[in-house]
């Protein structure tokens, strides 16, 4: 069945969500994945092909109860965004990615803590690092939920980090925004403990930016 112009337009920003995440170093290689919702069901990167080389045909719809094409074969870690999907209604974006500074942060199993106030842009006063779990299972996809309740980001622990939102532009600032305060909380640890900001002030922030309408920048 021919695809709709809306489902061709979502295929191709995925496309487009992944090269850039390349350019913005926020990944590297085919190691992250994206998806986005799509009618009763989720749109998400295929495994193991090339971003530069991935075509929106490739693209794999996958349905909420876990079916899909059997000729195509989505990311490994296909798990977690159906469960994130699943469970969150405000979520039709899911991007997970290998940052540097993330992902050292999520090797010593350490969470952000509200050292700036744009902590409050995922949702709450830390980013929680999810324990450890093998790629691709349901125990990791256990976590991964668990750990983004009340939030719209998370780090993997030994692995990496997940961003969410009401859209894909949403999600894609925020995995860079995660990126900034790792490498800055990874910068005042090598001066020693850093002061935080109080959860009653990120609360504060987190309100300010739900009224200056950046729900989708």
């Amino acid at each position: 069945m021919p695809m709709s112009a809306d489902e061709g337009e979502k295929r191709q920003a995925i496309i487009d969500a992944c090269r850039r995440m390349n350019e913005l170093g926020i990944n590297q290689g085919t190691s992250g994945n994206i998806s986005l919702r799509h009618q009763d069901g989720m749109l998400i990167t295929p495994t193991s092909v090339p971003y530069e080389e991935m075509r929106p045909e490739q693209i794999v719809f996958m349905r909420f109860d876990g079916s899909f094409a059997a000729e195509q074969k989505p990311s490994s870690e296909w798990r977690f965004h159906l469960d994130i999907m699943r469970s969150r209604d405000d979520v039709n974006a899911v991007i997970h990615a290998h940052p540097p500074y993330a992902t050292v942060l999520s090797i010593m199993g350490l969470q952000i803590p509200p050292i700036h106030y744009m902590i409050a842009a995922a949702g709450g006063d830390t980013i929680r690092c999810a324990p450890y779990a093998t790629y691709g299972t349901a125990e990791l996809s256990h976590h991964a939920v668990k750990a983004l309740e009340g939030r719209f980001a998370c780090l993997l622990g030994h692995h990496g980090m997940i961003a969410i939102g009401p859209s894909l532009a949403r999600a894609l600032w925020l995995a860079v925004e995660v990126e900034a305060l790792a490498r800055q909380y990874h910068g005042c640890l090598q001066i020693g403990a850093p002061p935080l900001l109080s959860p009653s002030e990120i609360e504060r922030v987190r309100q300010k930016m739900a009224g200056y309408g950046q729900a989708d920048p």
